[in-house]
């Protein structure tokens, strides 16, 4: 990634990325800790146990990818991180009516705030923008031909 993408990034699409990134990390350490203690335990219900270490290092993992395609402006980022932060909104308001604010809060506020900032106008505009061509620029790229620096018409 050049020095050029980094620079002209908007506030947002960081604020989107770190939010996203946070996130997949609490999934990952969540994901871990339910495993550990499923293997070292007595689980009520192991085969739950199993799905839920499953499906949340899977899910920290693709929140993960996700921030990271934000800051590398790949177009595909946006979707899933949207996805996902709709899927937390429901998730936060049950913590919420379960009276499990110390988790439910943040999940909901967090949720908002990558909601509003990879949605907001400066995050779509540089998102949908192709910014291969700035890496073309900046000399990066071999020119087309094959690897040995010949161009196609055998010169």
């Amino acid at each position: 990634m050049s020095k050029r993408l980094s620079a002209a990034r908007p506030m947002t699409v960081n604020a989107a990325a770190g939010l996203e990134a946070v996130e997949g990390v609490a999934a990952v350490v969540y994901g871990a800790y339910v495993g550990v203690e499923t293997a070292v335990g007595d689980p009520v219900d192991p085969v739950s146990a199993i799905g839920v270490t499953v499906l949340a290092l899977a899910g920290g993992i693709g929140m993960l990818a996700c921030a990271r395609g934000l800051l590398r402006a790949d177009q595909w980022s946006r979707a899933p991180t949207v996805l996902t932060q709709l899927f937390a909104l429901p998730v936060a308001w049950s913590l919420w009516q379960g009276e499990q604010y110390a988790i439910g809060v943040p999940l909901g506020v967090a949720a908002v705030l990558t909601l509003i900032a990879v949605l907001a106008p400066a995050s779509t505009a540089w998102l949908v923008t192709d910014h291969d061509d700035e890496d073309d620029r900046d000399g990066r790229d071999e020119p087309a031909g094959d690897p040995a620096g010949k161009t196609t018409d055998g010169k």
